[in-house]
């Protein structure tokens, strides 16, 4: 599992993304899309990615699909995760 994580993050867009989602919060497309200055299929192709990849998931709402971080996400992947933003990977 980690190197499809590490693959699905070798992408810049695809690595910004879970930076967002960082803090808990989710996110729908709409608004990954327009702070990451994507369209919405690019955007849409990335998160699918991530979430295959293992360290995202979706939840619909309505026409949206809102995505976050899994919370039960294992503890050496969210290290992973949390190493590649304090070393400024992701600016």
């Amino acid at each position: 599992m980690i190197l499809s994580v590490l693959s699905a993050l070798a992408e810049p867009t695809r690595l910004a993304a879970p930076q967002i989602l960082h803090h808990g919060d989710e996110h729908c497309v709409c608004d990954l899309m327009r702070r990451l200055g994507v369209t919405q299929g690019r955007m849409s192709r990335h998160m699918r990615v991530l979430k295959q990849a293992g360290p995202l998931i979706d939840r619909r709402n309505a026409q949206w699909l809102r995505y976050r971080i899994k919370p039960d996400l294992a503890p050496h992947l969210r290290r992973l995760l949390d190493a590649a933003w304090v070393e400024g990977v992701i600016a």
